[in-house]
């Protein structure tokens, strides 16, 4: 497995397993799957509401917990200094871990400051070995990371294709910030793995769109967390570096960006609002 080196030496892998809208029942059994098959780093969140069932697949699967990447992330409602240290340890309960490799403040509303200094807090006890944010604007990012003590390791943003986040990259780069995809497929939206481009290059490389798709984000130095239930589209979704996109490839690929996301914009009125203010506890 490829890896990458965060800001603080952690080593981080390149390729990760998300598991974003698997429901709870099928968690469990999808993790374990893609452990067996390879995987090392598995992404869950408190609002995916199944952390639980990540933790039950990590303690049944026999590996040593220092070859695991486990990250989770902390929900707004919960970005009061106080309400942020009962939220981690909520999740580190549901988990049954004894740290979290990676965690980070799930949107950019609500006191993130204060939710970033009692992250920063449980950083510097050793609770967690890194620490991030996502869907943070590159705006919000340099104000956050200017303004407190510990400089964010990851930045996790929807990326892909069409949404191809150029000049936050580039300054995720300039900043020593891992780039971070969700979202990778663009959630199967516009029709991507049939995109012409894009299947045209996979022809090429006897690989699917999907490869073509994570090797073209890996090469632009970008983690990526794609998600699937199926064994065999896990399987295939770690087979991509066995092959290299030229340079034509990878431009031909840039081409196709459209500069807003197809899914939600984060900036949207509504959107804000509805995030914002969505409550996953009582």
């Amino acid at each position: 497995m490829k890896t990458v080196r965060l800001n603080n030496g952690v080593v981080m892998p390149a390729v990760g397993f998300g598991i974003y809208q698997i429901v709870p029942c099928d968690t469990e059994r999808a993790v374990s799957e893609a452990l067996e098959v390879g995987y090392r780093m598995i992404d869950t969140a408190s609002s995916y509401f199944n952390e639980r069932e990540v933790g039950n697949a990590v303690r049944g699967s026999g590996i040593k917990r220092e070859e695991l990447f486990i990250t989770t992330k902390l929900w707004v409602q919960d970005y009061e200094y106080d309400d942020a240290l009962r939220a981690f340890d909520r999740s580190m309960a549901q988990l049954g871990l004894d740290y979290i490799d990676l965690y980070l403040l799930h949107k950019p509303y609500g006191n993130y400051y204060a939710a970033w200094r009692a992250v920063e807090r449980l950083y510097k006890e050793g609770c967690i070995r890194a620490i991030g944010v996502t869907s943070f604007s590159s705006e919000r990012l340099q104000d956050l990371f200017l303004h407190n003590e510990v400089k964010p390791m990851v930045n996790q943003l929807e990326t892909h294709p069409f949404f191809q986040q150029k000049e936050a990259n580039e300054f995720l780069k300039r900043e020593g910030i891992q780039h971070e995809a969700w979202a990778p497929f663009a959630e199967g939206k516009k029709d991507i793995f049939a995109n012409p481009v894009i299947k045209a290059i996979a022809a090429r490389h006897g690989k699917t769109a999907g490869n073509v798709i994570l090797r073209w984000l890996n090469q632009r130095g970008v983690v990526v967390i794609p998600k699937s239930v199926h064994p065999e589209r896990m399987v295939e979704n770690l087979s991509i570096f066995d092959f290299t996109l030229t340079d034509a490839e990878m431009q031909a690929i840039s081409a196709l960006d459209e500069g807003r996301s197809p899914i939600y914009d984060d900036m949207d009125l509504a959107t804000t609002r509805a995030i914002g203010t969505l409550k996953i506890h009582d």
